[in-house]
């Protein structure tokens, strides 16, 4: 680890890739952001339910961002200590191992076309099983039923997977392959458990389960520490031999950025969906609220275990009214037009768009907007809409505080919708337990940069990270909890209002 602590000059690189942008930040010693390069990618909807991705576009984009905050920075490949990487998580990619090339769109989260797929294995009676080994439900929203898809629809896919010429990987994995030329096909514990194929206890692939959604184990990737030397990146791609040395899902890494690392921490991120996350420690903890028990981290022989809540339309909510309806020109607009009513006026905006994540996984539900009047004005379903974001989160804290069995000290936040002061004081009226927001709110890169400093000593342990994380803004709650109850309990017969409704069609 000497020489590493020996540079005069050095970063950690952390390669963002998002839902609908891939980003390159440079970290200092400091935890402080040196250098950003951000691109968007496009995004295809070819079919109601369905969102894909073009998987090579994801990596030149990629690829274009790494190079562009070197050579913005000033940076050279030789001055980064390591590179990390964090992902859009459950986003399936199938791909051919010897021509590096994706079989198919990729698959993205958001995609609901496997949720017949998922309601047949729950009559089944198999959601049981998988609940136990996994933690997680039986969605479309994870990635085992997307990849049993792409077998059943590309031809000859299954009898390629079966003799070991195709690769499956969430995004980290696409990336880690190609940044290595194809020697290093890995993920660490945090994707491979979002995929339905891992047990979640034993920290391996699940034969039982493999079985069950008739997926071959020889396209799996090796599952690695989130936190070690995976590989080198070749110096084809960035000037030098950068050490791999981190992988893990966004919001496991937006966790450790925010420094969670104490059992009962807990954070939400506000990007395209919402994803409150709580430490549990070293066991998992079953949910008894529909919640999802999940890996956080795995490095030095130790497994850290989340209980996490993920909301579909968190941010998405305010592209769609600024897209979809045309009410606003840019993001920035929704907090000053909310913020010109004292409130909703009884308006109600349910984000169902794409179904309803924790604690209801359904489906079928779809957006609704309700309570309106005469009276009623955009104002009014601008405020609606930061509420929505914020009602979808507390519902999740409150499943969250029961399986936990103690109320949370705090909300620790991040993500692009954070930077909105009403939607964050909305929110911690509505939880009724302080909103911290820190100084840097990249805290997704960050956690990734922080696991790859780990890895390589240019961080020396968790207690010098904690040192590194600082407060910008500390949101009180301003309301009674007769009022917050008043409010949860409108916003609760809104939601049954919306449930069920597509399966009607």
């Amino acid at each position: 680890m000497s020489n590493v602590a020996d540079r005069a000059s050095q970063y950690i690189l952390a390669l963002d890739q998002g839902t609908t942008s891939s980003r390159a930040i440079l970290f200092d010693r400091q935890g402080q952001i040196f250098g950003i390069s951000q691109q968007s990618f496009t995004q295809f909807y070819p079919e109601s339910g369905w969102v894909e991705q073009d998987a090579e576009e994801i990596w030149q984009s990629q690829l274009a961002v790494a190079r562009a905050v070197l050579r913005e920075s000033g940076v050279s490949a030789g001055q980064i200590a390591a590179l990390g990487i964090t992902n859009q998580r459950e986003t399936t990619v199938l791909w051919d191992r010897q021509t590096g090339e994706a079989l198919a769109p990729a698959i993205v989260w958001q995609d609901r076309r496997t949720a017949a797929r998922c309601a047949t294995l729950v009559e089944a009676g198999q959601e049981a099983l998988f609940e136990q080994r996994t933690g997680l439900r039986l969605d479309p929203y994870f990635s085992g039923t997307k990849l049993a898809w792409l077998l059943d629809h590309i031809p000859g896919a299954r009898q390629r997977a079966e003799k070991g010429e195709l690769a499956f990987g969430t995004v980290d994995s696409w990336l880690a392959w190609k940044l290595t030329g194809g020697r290093a096909h890995v993920t660490d514990s945090s994707n491979a458990s979002r995929t339905l194929l891992f047990d979640i206890y034993r920290g391996v692939w699940d034969d039982e389960l493999l079985v069950k959604l008739d997926i071959p184990a020889a396209l799996l990737p090796r599952i690695v520490d989130s936190s070690g030397l995976i590989d080198h990146i070749d110096a084809a791609w960035l000037g030098a031999e950068i050490p791999l040395a981190s992988l893990a899902g966004d919001q496991q890494a937006a966790t450790f950025g925010q420094v969670c690392l104490r059992r009962g921490m807990a954070k939400n991120t506000y990007g395209t969906g919402c994803f409150l996350l709580m430490n549990v420690g070293e066991r998992p903890m079953a949910s008894h609220h529909r919640l999802l028990s999940t890996v956080g981290w795995r490095y030095a022989g130790q497994t850290t275990y989340l209980l996490e809540g993920s909301v579909f339309m968190g941010g998405a909510v305010v592209q769609w009214l600024r897209d979809g309806l045309g009410m606003i020109a840019s993001a920035a607009e929704i907090e000053p037009l909310a913020a010109s009513v004292p409130d909703s006026g009884g308006v109600y905006l349910v984000p169902a768009h794409t179904g309803l994540g924790a604690p209801y996984w359904d489906p079928y539900a779809r957006g609704a907007l309700l309570g309106l009047t005469r009276g009623s004005n955009r104002a009014h379903i601008a405020r609606a809409a930061l509420e929505a974001i914020a009602f979808q989160s507390a519902e999740v804290l409150i499943a969250m505080e029961k399986d936990a069995g103690h109320p949370l000290a705090e909300l620790r936040v991040d993500g692009g919708a954070a930077s909105n002061n009403l939607l964050l004081q909305i929110q911690a009226d509505l939880l009724g337990v302080p909103v911290v927001r820190p100084q840097i709110t990249e805290t997704t890169a960050l956690g990734a940069a922080y696991l790859a400093g780990l890895a390589v000593g240019f961080w020396q342990d968790e207690a010098e990270l904690s040192t590194l994380w600082q407060v910008d803004r500390r949101f009180e709650s301003g309301i009674s909890a007769d009022q917050r109850a008043t409010a949860l309990a409108g916003w609760q017969r809104a939601v049954q209002r919306s449930l069920n409704w597509a399966e009607a069609e």
